[in-house]
């Protein structure tokens, strides 16, 4: 499955997860709408949950992420085509948001939705390039286990439920 990013650049350059998977040749970064591919956006204000019923979209075309601060990446950032898909649940364990819900850096953002596509090794081949990488797949394994394993996006949902009824 392939990752690109549409890459803001206004994030500390030395903190920036996109920039370092894009080093290791494992994401592709694109500086405008226009050039980056028609795929499944992975965008915290969309309608839908991403589920495994995105698999095969997923596979057909790109999985594709926003980089920007979290200042900017209010609703009117997310204007790429493609369909967009809101990750459920999920608690960050990269050093500057740790254990913040809902605060994932791009590559954890990447893994938690490879995770629920069913593409768990791809997940562990990005984390892997990140001191902290294991930490995220481990502190979230329950509920990406449980994600992955739903039919649809209302199941996703019902699962996320439980998850913020214990916060």
């Amino acid at each position: 499955m392939d990752l690109h990013v549409r890459y803001e650049g206004d994030d500390d350059p030395d903190k920036c997860t996109a920039r370092k998977l894009a080093r290791f040749d494992l994401a592709e970064l694109h500086r405008s709408d226009r050039d980056t591919p028609y795929g499944i956006v992975l965008n915290p204000h969309a309608e839908r949950a991403l589920s495994p019923a995105d698999a095969d979209l997923a596979n057909e075309n790109a999985l594709v992420a926003l980089d920007c601060s979290w200042e900017s990446a209010g609703e009117k950032m997310f204007s790429l085509p493609g369909e967009h898909r809101a990750l459920p649940y999920l608690v960050a364990a990269n050093p500057v948001n740790f254990g913040r819900p809902m605060q994932l850096t791009t590559v954890e953002a990447f893994a938690a939705a490879l995770a629920i596509l069913g593409e768990l090794d791809h997940a562990e081949r990005i984390m892997a390039k990140f001191t902290w990488g294991e930490t995220f797949l481990e502190l979230n394994e329950e509920p990406l286990r449980r994600y992955a394993a739903c039919e649809d996006s209302a199941e996703v949902v019902a699962i996320q439920q439980e998850y913020l009824d214990r916060e």
